[in-house]
């Protein structure tokens, strides 16, 4: 298993950023990107956007992985976002740059100019990012609202929004949350939010913690209302019953003796709680199972013709191969049996030339389990002689098969066994309601689904099952309760390295499997030992 990682955090600020929007300023958001090799990037994280702000201090820390013993190459970009999408290539960039966590996590803050391309400057733009190691996995809990807040707007009520701000070692204050905008209304209920207790205080219960309360103006000129200081130990009061504060307006209290506050917030409740992490459940004892399906539909090419996807070169490799070979090697390390559920889908199989969309590679539905990856490699070599390429293809039988064994594991209650269901297909899916309400139904269950398109098909319908580009939902229009699927077409990695392929198509896994049990409330089997104060 690998080695135990820390988790880093980032906290990024930009100066002097370029203006793209025209009569108003930019509104910026910071990606990070890590170094695949062979020319890939994968996004590890992205900051929130600041709207109308050539200066940004993003509230939000980009937490990645360190592990000293990788040089992990990181690129740190800023765009100007004018739409909805996710997509970064319709929005204007702004500069980046490119460095290491290692050069990052060495020095105390690391400030760069930002460049547009190597060696053509962003203007005077700079970005500065300093370190944090997370060493601490409590996160604070809080439920605010407030009452009586000051008019500010001419025409309508205040649109108020809270910021916090912890006071660093230095003395200045950081900002560590910053909540949404609720339009006109003086009397605010905001969401319940969460913010890690290293980042709301340092882990201090004692820190000064500075809230903020301010009126939203689309320009970026905010107009405060009033602040008040407080620290994690009078906040959680607010536990057992809530505590108020009184927010004060410095400049108004100065002019105006009969001057009271500019409204209450009241602290509803403050609850601290421990968040478990990937390597929490795995170390406490969870196993990853993991299943291939393989698509023997007729659209793939007659194995034994040089142009099929299932043609065997002379080296003894083809598409289907190496992506068993590169997801299986890493997730192999989780499962301590090494026995894997191989099936295959969309063939005329032996001996009555049924159509079956769930068949063992090993010929043996009682017991289809592959001694390790090897064992899948060498029953997918045997079958394919054996069996008649042919249709349709249908993802369904194979999801719902899988989700059947998560079921069951889910029953026990506890964080023991999460699911991964790698399926290689050549892209052309058949079954696409079926499958989304299988997906749908899988998102209950500890399971994920990680789909590699071969071939040079058209993968719209992969994409869509992905959801990225918003929440995979039913026919019926039930919604996923968590993002499962991970798609990546093969050929983005012909010429990169086996492990990127690996990298990109785990990279949600963890995450996954984690959003999943947070879901359930369930901790790991054997917690890691509590954090003394």
């Amino acid at each position: 298993m690998a080695g135990c990682v820390s988790r880093v955090e980032l906290s990024v600020s930009c100066q002097s950023l370029l203006d793209k929007d025209l009569g108003s300023k930019s509104d910026p958001l910071c990606v990070l990107l890590q170094d695949l090799g062979g020319g890939q990037w994968a996004e590890l994280d992205r900051t929130e956007r600041i709207k109308n702000c050539q200066n940004p201090e993003f509230c939000k820390k980009l937490v990645v992985d360190y592990y000293f013993e990788k040089v992990q190459k990181l690129k740190f970009g800023v765009y100007d976002i004018d739409n909805k999408s996710f997509d970064l290539n319709d929005d204007d960039y702004l500069g980046g740059i490119e460095c290491t966590l290692g050069q990052v996590v060495s020095s105390s803050v690391f400030t760069r100019p930002l460049e547009l391309k190597q060696g053509k400057p962003a203007g005077k733009g700079t970005i500065t990012i300093s370190a944090e190691e997370i060493k601490d996995t409590r996160v604070v809990y809080l439920e605010i609202e407030a009452q009586n807040l000051d008019k500010k707007d001419f025409l309508g009520k205040s649109d108020p929004f809270l910021e916090f701000y912890r006071q660093s070692d230095a003395g200045t204050w950081q900002l560590v949350y910053r909540s949404e905008v609720i339009k006109n209304n003086l009397n605010p209920c905001w969401k319940k939010f969460s913010v890690p207790l290293q980042t709301f205080c340092g882990g201090d219960f004692n820190k000064p913690i500075k809230v903020q309360c301010a009126d939203h103006d689309s320009d970026g000129s905010h107009d405060l209302i009033g602040t008040f200081e407080t620290t994690l130990t009078q906040l959680q009061k607010g536990d057992s019953s809530p505590v108020e504060f009184e927010c004060i307006h410095p400049e108004k209290k100065q002019k105006k003796k009969s001057y009271k506050n500019s409204g209450v917030i009241r602290i509803k409740s403050c609850k601290i709680e421990t968040e478990y992490s990937f390597l929490d459940y795995i170390m406490g004892g969870c196993q990853i199972n993991f299943t291939v399906g393989v698509d023997f539909t007729g659209s793939n090419g007659d194995p034994r013709s040089p142009d099929s996807l299932h043609y065997i070169s002379p080296d003894g490799i083809n598409e289907y191969l190496i992506a068993i070979w590169s997801v299986g090697s890493v997730v192999q390390d989780y499962d301590t049996d090494k026995l894997f559920p191989a099936f295959g889908f969309g063939a005329q199989v032996p001996p009555n030339w049924q159509v079956s969309h769930e068949f063992a590679l090993n010929f043996n539905p009682s017991n289809p389990y592959c001694q390790g990856i090897q064992g899948i490699v060498d029953a997918y070599r045997q079958i394919l002689p054996q069996n008649r390429l042919y249709g349709p293809t249908n993802f369904s039988p194979i999801i719902n098969h899988v989700a059947r064994f998560a079921a069951h594991s889910a029953q026990q209650g506890t964080a023991s066994q999460y699911f991964v269901l790698l399926i290689i297909t050549d892209g052309e899916i058949t079954d696409l309601d079926q499958t989304r309400q299988a997906i749908v139904n899988a998102s209950k269950l500890p399971m994920s689904v990680i789909i590699v398109g071969v071939g040079e098909a058209d993968f719209k319908a992969m994409e869509f099952l992905d959801g990225d580009n918003g929440v995979l939902k039913s026919v019926t229009g039930e919604p996923a309760a968590r993002d499962i699927v991970q798609f990546v077409p093969f050929r983005q990695f012909k010429n990169a390295p086996r492990e990127a392929l690996s990298q990109t198509v785990l990279a949600e896994v963890p995450k996954q499997l984690v959003s999943y049990y947070r879901w359930q409330g369930w901790p790991p089997v054997k917690p890691p030992e509590a954090k003394t104060m």
